[in-house]
């Protein structure tokens, strides 16, 4: 899928009117189909198959409806199982760019990732409430870089007792070793299914607990894809499964050097110690030499943990050329040239070509990053911004977004804690 690109000083697109909020839509039974049936090859592709646990049907009551975040073929997943149900969708809002208003028919809100946005509460309880349409949310924001859960916003749990609907949740599994984002839009042949359950029920939003209910949401986005492909023995045989997996390993676990790894066909390699690995086709990376197997997420978790250290001793930095992208409306994305993103300590600072500072970020701001692999096809992205301007820098060289993703998070964590010990 690619987005309509328009180049523009941003002295222009500073100038350009913000579309105003609208109510959300009911999509009319005939967009329901519409969906269902888009998605109806991929899905047969995946031979998809889905099973209620604790419940017989969707309820006829409005749910907020929670999924977890993968791939694309998610969307298809939940437009087959609601349907014909009627259900609003929170979604990006650069995927409105150029489509606005069939997005907004088939029920799309739109909202920018990582950003507060408390009139979208007020949407959300409107599609539940006033249309009575079921809502559905993908909490994590973004896809899995690792197979494993992305860190959730801390009050989830304040949000389900704002909308006082029942939540339901969709639980995938298959399609992140289908098309997990770091492997190049390349779809491997693996059956995709979910299970649909009750996650709280109408009577437990009234009595529990803000805590208990966002603990219960965490505990329910818990998994390790690779994991289960391991103990299933869930075989990807594809000769492409590697490519591009130094997105998420981009350091070398044996000479310590970053963004010299390099994932191509079925190997993962490092060109400045030599050290290599095979991804096996149950997702083990084997080693071929003196070098240890792997398991994919704890080599990321590694990462995160190295990031963690960079940061308490002050060393963290990002500092790289970019190609600046600004969304303003829905009717492109704006080019408005090069500049520069440092990213440390302090937060992120945007400079444009002459080095004034464009934007600057508070570490403190985001629990997360948005961070993309291969971005509408242009290539990866750094989003960073506010409800005013989001800016999608474009490393130039080869600069891992997934280090600027942990960052984030354990920046964010960094300053929380110290918050908390200063209260």
């Amino acid at each position: 899928m690619k987005i309509k690109v328009a180049a523009k000083p941003l002295a222009e697109v500073r100038r350009i009117p913000k579309p105003p909020r609208q109510k959300p839509m009911r999509p009319a039974l005939f967009w329901r189909w519409v969906m269902k049936t888009a998605g109806a090859g991929d899905l047969k592709d995946a031979q998809f198959s889905y099973a209620f646990e604790g419940m017989d049907r969707m309820p006829e009551e409005p749910c907020l409806v929670v999924m977890n975040h993968s791939s694309f073929i998610d969307l298809e997943i939940a437009a087959r199982i609601l349907y014909p149900h009627p259900f609003n969708i929170i979604c990006t809002s650069d995927g409105f760019v150029g489509k606005e208003g069939l997005l907004r028919r088939i029920g799309c809100i739109p909202t920018d990732k990582f950003v507060t946005d408390l009139g979208l509460i007020a949407q959300m309880s409107y599609a539940l409430h006033d249309l009575g349409d079921h809502m559905l949310l993908y909490p994590e924001a973004s896809y899995t870089f690792d197979g494993c859960a992305t860190p959730l916003p801390a009050r989830m749990g304040v949000l389900l007792k704002k909308l006082k609907a029942p939540v339901v949740l969709i639980k995938t599994d298959g399609a992140f070793l289908r098309d997990p984002l770091y492997n190049c839009l390349q779809k491997r042949h693996v059956k995709v299914s979910a299970t649909v359950s009750l996650l709280v029920s109408a009577e437990e939003i009234r009595t529990l607990q803000a805590a208990e209910l966002t603990k219960r949401l965490e505990e329910a986005f818990t998994f390790d894809n690779f994991r289960t492909q391991q103990e299933k023995q869930i075989r990807v045989d594809e000769p492409f499964r590697a490519d591009g997996l130094h997105r998420i390993l981009y350091k070398c676990p044996e000479c310590g050097k970053e963004g010299e790894m390099e994932g191509k066909g079925t190997q993962l390699a490092c060109s400045a110690c030599g050290a290599s690995w095979i991804l096996d086709e149950t997702g083990m990376l084997r080693a071929n030499a003196g070098e240890g197997d792997a398991h994919i997420p704890d080599w990321y978790a590694w990462e995160r943990q190295f990031v963690r250290s960079e940061l308490e001793n002050g060393t963290y930095r990002l500092d790289t050329p970019v190609r600046i992208l600004v969304f303003r409306d829905f009717k492109a994305i704006y080019d408005v040239g090069h500049g520069r993103l440092t990213h440390d300590n302090t937060g992120f600072t945007l400079a444009d070509e002459a080095g004034t500072p464009i934007y600057r970020q508070d570490p403190g701001k985001s629990y997360s990053l948005y961070a993309d692999y291969y971005w509408y096809e242009i290539g990866d992205i750094i989003c960073i911004g506010d409800s005013e301007f989001q800016y999608y820098c474009l490393p130039e060289g080869n600069v891992p977004v997934a280090k600027a993703r942990l960052a984030t998070e354990e920046l964010f964590r960094i300053v929380k804690k110290k918050r908390k010990e200063g209260e």
